[in-house]
């Protein structure tokens, strides 16, 4: 007999073999129903495999994450097995689960494939789903694996296999399909009920630009239809909200082929939008103590040599940048972190002192491949907020805590009110990929786990997430439409202050070093922005919003009246604009609707000869008429943050 924990803490016993969904079954029937997989010891494996020793033990269902990636993932393989069936000798790339669903990426050959064809796979996927096949998973030699997919002709399938170990590759069948696979699955294909593909798109085979484009289909499904029927309601309401389409109605930013892809031109009220986050992050940063610096857009190749980031991501920075001197390279700054250490260093420093904060605005550049840039969220050139704080040891805690608090102040103002902290720890398995010693990094993350905790905060913690040299705290914050987005970070660093050989003087006269943490509560204004305008449809908060107001005249004849009533406002600490145009005001009114201006102060002959406004509230919501002090006093209070 083998002893189940539960999720409960209860323990059950069954017989070693036993498998998830004999587990469910013997608690209900209904629950077997809806299990699609199983958590066993914190690894999701298929509800249908042999448990052989003691475990915990969660039973994933639908309502769970880890139980709609298994879902997933077997519907990524349906859509290979039915478009296997529909155009027999193509090949196939990856197939994975992702945070929407699920793609697979197809070599078609000489075949043309478009949107067009998706009706056709749609209806073969739920042809096969009815026979509810199986997801049958056999561990296979390496020497079988090559000879298997050799016989098959799949070079994408054996450029996979080569790279793996023998005694470690299984294959997963269901019907007449069978994948290089690791699984997990959900029961049979019978669960999947609904089915839409939804975009088609290029990818280069292992991402990497000098081999073979295929194609990536794009797709979701569903245990139940009327699930599909609520998500294709949610897709239309975030195609109002794209940032990309809004951005540009809007008139906030803009791209050029001719500036290059991924390098955003940022419009008058883009730059207005921008500055005033930029305003609102200063000031509260003032407060905490924080001290502007100003860095250089390059730096010498040395800095980020050692710094560590050419190491790392030196194959995937920008050309390096040739001076007249032999031999000497400077690159586009990919990181503020090095710079901020080198002002550090510029005088020496005492316990007395820490810990010092600076803090900038500081644009990064970094070299994406043409096909992952998308909109204001990945581009190749992006200011973030970032500050870098240097404390000692016993201060560490302490003002990893005031950094939450920053974050959460900043998260308030703008609306993201539900959101969750990620403790990203390093890979316990793999610590080839971090720099640094063991001790260092524990004391690191015991630092991030206690403050979050000591701060109440809900978390979940995910080991391989951390940047190379230290732990964070990335906050998942979820928008209107309840998608998570990563918004803000704070690190423990122990390892820069070591590699720059940073130093201040202790109590004991003797010289110690400093802890570094890394702040960036935006994370990068670009990527912000863009979450902002989705969450909020492009109506901002009216301290944020670009034009706050605008005066509509009914004629040209009351221009000058308008213009009088600009003055007073504009010398008011809130902006706004006329809108001159020889157009009727109900025009007038809808465009500015259009543009989500919060305001509307129409203009015509009874409020000239009142000395009155009559006031519009965006959403068609009329205020009556008042005195240009009333409304000035309203804004005022509204725009106070």
């Amino acid at each position: 007999m083998i002893n189940i924990t539960l999720p409960d803490g209860s323990v059950r016993q069954y017989e070693k073999g036993t498998t998830a969904m004999q587990i469910a079954q013997s608690i209900s029937e209904g629950l077997a129903r809806n299990v699609l997989g199983a958590e066993v010891n914190g690894e999701v494996w298929d509800a249908s495999r042999a448990i052989e020793e003691d475990a915990s033990v969660k039973l994933l269902t639908w309502n769970d994450d880890k139980g709609k990636s298994t879902f997933w993932h077997s519907s990524a393989h349906l859509l290979a097995e039915a478009l296997e069936a529909l155009y027999p000798g193509i090949k196939f790339g990856i197939g994975p689960a992702i945070e929407t669903g699920f793609y697979y990426d197809v070599d078609f050959g000489d075949r043309e494939f478009s949107s067009d064809d998706f009706k056709q796979i749609e209806d073969k996927m739920l042809e096969l789903a009815k026979q509810k096949e199986i997801f049958e998973r056999k561990s296979v030699s390496k020497a079988d694996a090559l000879a298997y997919f050799t016989a098959k002709g799949d070079e994408y399938k054996l450029d996979l296999i080569k790279d793996l170990e023998d005694g470690k590759i299984t294959f997963y069948t269901q019907g007449n399909f069978t994948d290089l696979c690791r699984g997990p699955h959900i029961p049979h294909t019978g669960v999947i009920k609904a089915i839409k593909l939804t975009n088609v798109a290029g990818a280069y085979w292992r991402g990497d630009e000098t081999r073979k484009q295929l194609t990536r289909i794009y797709g979701v499904s569903f245990p139940k239809a009327s699930e599909l029927t609520e998500y294709l309601k949610f897709i239309e309401e975030a195609k109002k909200r794209d940032h990309r389409k809004l951005g540009k109605e809007l008139e906030l930013f803009a791209f050029s082929e001719k500036v290059g892809a991924g390098l955003p031109l940022w419009l008058p009220k883009g730059a207005t939008l921008r500055q005033k986050l930029q305003d609102f992050l200063q000031r509260a940063q003032i407060k905490a103590g924080y001290e502007p610096v100003v860095t250089p857009h390059i730096g010498h190749k040395q800095l980020y040599v050692t710094s560590g980031h050419y190491e790392k991501y030196g194959a995937d920075a920008f050309q390096p940048i040739h001076t007249p001197i032999e031999g000497e390279e400077f690159y586009l700054k990919p990181m503020n972190c090095p710079h901020h250490c080198e002002i550090y260093k510029t005088k020496p420093r005492s316990y007395k002192e820490l810990p010092v904060r600076f803090a900038e605005f500081g644009t990064v550049y970094r070299y994406e491949q043409s096909g992952e840039l998308h909109g204001l969220t990945r581009v190749r050139g992006f200011t973030q907020d970032d500050a870098h704080l240097f404390c000692r040891p016993d201060q560490v805690k302490e003002e990893f805590k005031k950094v939450i608090d920053l974050v959460l102040y900043v998260f308030g103002a703008l609306g993201f009110n539900d959101y969750t902290a990620q403790v990203s720890l390093r890979d316990p398995e793999n610590k080839t990929k971090y720099i640094g010693t063991d001790d260092n990094w524990d004391l690191a993350e015991a630092a991030i786990i206690e403050a979050a905790s000591e701060k109440g905060l809900r978390t979940v913690i995910e080991h391989g997430e951390a940047a190379f040299y230290g732990p964070k705290l990335d906050f998942m914050v979820k928008d209107a439409l309840g998608r998570k987005w990563q918004l803000g970070t704070i690190q423990v660093d122990y390892n820069l202050p070591e590699r720059f050989e940073l130093e201040y003087t202790g109590s004991d006269n003797q010289k110690h070093r400093p802890v570094m943490i890394h702040r960036a509560p935006f994370g990068s204004l670009e990527r912000f922005v863009a979450v902002l305008i989705e969450h909020c449809g492009g109506q901002f908060p009216l301290w944020l919003a670009p034009e706050q107001f605008i005066i509509l005249p009914v004629s040209e004849k009351y221009e000058e009246t308008a213009k009088s009533l600009l003055d007073t406002l504009n010398n008011s600490d809130i902006c706004g604009l006329i809108d001159f145009r020889d157009e009727k005001v109900g025009r007038k009114i809808r465009d500015a609707e259009l543009k989500k201006i919060p305001y509307m102060l129409i203009v015509g002959e009874k409020e000239a000869e009142n000395g009155t406004v009559s006031v519009r509230k965006h959403g068609s919501i009329d205020l009556g008429s008042m005195s240009p002090q009333t409304f000035k006093e309203l804004l005022i209070k509204e725009v106070t943050v």
